[in-house]
């Protein structure tokens, strides 16, 4: 039994966990927004909110979804957002790019649907704008479209589909992974075109947010560097990351299952790295510049065709994979390093919300189910919103994997009108924990657990609730101390009052 003793420290606040560091991503990517999210107003055999699957969306609303970035990706370079407005019946059929998939796409789901999906969520729109084949007036024009309270055509354009009001879309994205899938950009051109863009869009919405396309250090350091007279353009800097050192979805060894942990725990280091180099550039008096982490999560290799272990993808690659308690575990991870670096990480995007890599939600025709990751967000609920305290491990037990310090128990904590809320992960593979918790709340209100068997464990059509959320006993353990045993791989949270 591993034994550990952490405690939450209410007098050293970090920062506001922002309700954007719990986004989404809905690309036009295999069966994620045709069929996961929309079905179309004409389907009588699934019930649906105007085209919107209303079994998912019920399900997303009570995980929740603060806020959605759509419709790319690599889907967005592609994208003309004309095609997706005025009567269904009169939209063009295009080619559906995006990952390499070419399919057919009758743009049924267009701007105003997505907003109402927007609206069903309680979501905040992020939308990514076409860099690569398009051009800074197509972009200018869809924010003038969304945002303009000005009697303009493209207003009143707007107005005769259906809304009077202006949507207030506040985050745009300039281009998506122009470095690579969005137009192959060198550093210095996407740099330059950048400011252009944005100096053009600014016109339109000086209140718009805009997010330019970073990657990896060097490509951020140039970036940086070939923009430093004009960093007021830009609002927050993307970065994406995959985890995808893991082995097989579901038939994946105990170092393997460490490995995968250790690049979600690492996520946190990538996005200190690049903090530094914004700070680096803009420097104390700049107006400051956010981290947005717009893509990031699992892609297994059987939903890839390239990386580590890819030949095992299937064929077809649909994007689809398996969502077991490893990944849950992770995700818990992924989010702990979040709350540490929420006063530079402004958002994040987990990809994607439906069906395909990382996603929360899976259907199949009428079936749905949930999986681990699912209950993973659903219990970081209290997080949201609330301010991020630290959590001190004063005995801990390191993970038992090579060239690592990381401990085998963590947690995350947060305050909000004198309630707080604790997140425990153990991340062992297959030993219990013991966990003294330190915190001077005086009584629990609820405390819940997801575990699993095996860290294999998984949600799936012929076995919808394996994993799920359960009712998990603490026990007094001494003044302002509490006792929690916890099962191998699985994350608890605990809520108290004063």
């Amino acid at each position: 039994m591993i034994e550990t003793t952490l405690a939450v420290r209410e007098d050293q606040p970090i920062g506001r966990i922002s309700p954007r560091l719990y986004g989404h991503f809905a690309e036009h990517l295999g069966r994620c927004c045709y069929d996961g999210l929309w079905i179309g107003t004409n389907n009588t055999q699934i019930p649906h909110y105007k085209g919107f699957r209303a079994d998912v969306v019920d399900a997303l609303r009570a995980m929740p979804v603060p806020m959605l970035r759509w419709p790319g990706g690599c889907y967005a370079d592609h994208y003309h957002w004309r095609d997706g407005i005025g009567p269904s019946n009169q939209r063009p059929t295009r080619l559906g790019l995006s990952c390499g998939l070419q399919v057919e796409d009758d743009n049924s789901l267009g701007t105003h649907e997505f907003m109402y999906l927007c609206q069903l969520l309680g979501a905040e729109p992020y939308l990514a704008g076409n860099m690569g084949s398009g051009s800074a007036q197509e972009l200018c024009d869809w924010v003038e479209y969304c945002n303009t309270t000005v009697n303009t055509t493209l207003a009143r354009e707007r107005t005769s589909n259906g809304s009077a009001s202006p949507f207030g879309v506040k985050l745009w994205g300039v281009g998506n992974e122009n470095w690579g899938c969005g137009g192959n950009y060198d550093v210095e051109f996407y740099a330059r075109e950048y400011r252009r863009y944005a100096t053009m869009l600014r016109h339109v919405d000086p209140a718009a947010e805009l997010v330019a396309c970073g990657q990896e250090d060097e490509w951020n350091t140039k970036f940086m560097e070939t923009n430093r007279r004009h960093l007021e353009l830009m609002d927050h800097l993307s970065i994406h990351r995959y985890w995808i050192h893991g082995g097989a979805e579901i038939d994946f060894t105990e170092e393997q299952y460490y490995a995968l942990l250790n690049e979600a725990h690492e996520t946190e280091d990538f996005v200190l790295r690049t903090s530094a180099i914004i700070q680096e550039y803009a420097g104390s008096n700049s107006r400051p510049i956010g981290i947005a982490l717009d893509e990031w999560g699992v892609w297994h290799p059987e939903a890839r065709s390239w990386g580590p272990d890819s030949q095992n993808h299937r064929t077809p690659i649909t994007y689809e994979q398996a969502n077991t308690m490893r990944d849950a575990v992770a995700t818990a991870i992924a989010l702990e390093g979040f709350h540490r670096q929420c006063n530079i990480l402004t958002l994040a995007n987990l990809a994607q919300i439906v069906n395909v890599l990382h996603a929360p939600v899976m259907t199949d025709g009428a079936s749905i189910w949930l999986t681990p990751t699912y209950y993973v967000l659903q219990l970081h609920k209290p997080h949201i919103g609330a301010t991020a305290l630290p959590v001190e491990i004063t005995h801990g037990y390191t993970q038992p994997a090579a060239n690592t310090d990381i401990n085998v128990v963590s947690a995350t904590a947060s305050v909000r009108d004198g309630q707080t809320a604790v997140t425990l992960i153990n991340r062992h593979h297959d030993q219990p924990a013991s966990v003294t918790l330190i915190a001077s709340q005086s009584q629990i209100e609820s405390a819940y657990i997801i575990s699993g068997d095996r860290p294999n464990s998984t949600n799936d059509l012929n076995n919808p609730i394996r994993i799920q959320s359960a009712n998990l006993q603490v026990n007094p353990d001494g003044v302002n101390q509490w006792r929690i045993e916890l099962s191998p791989h699985s994350i608890a949270t605990l809520q108290f009052r004063s």
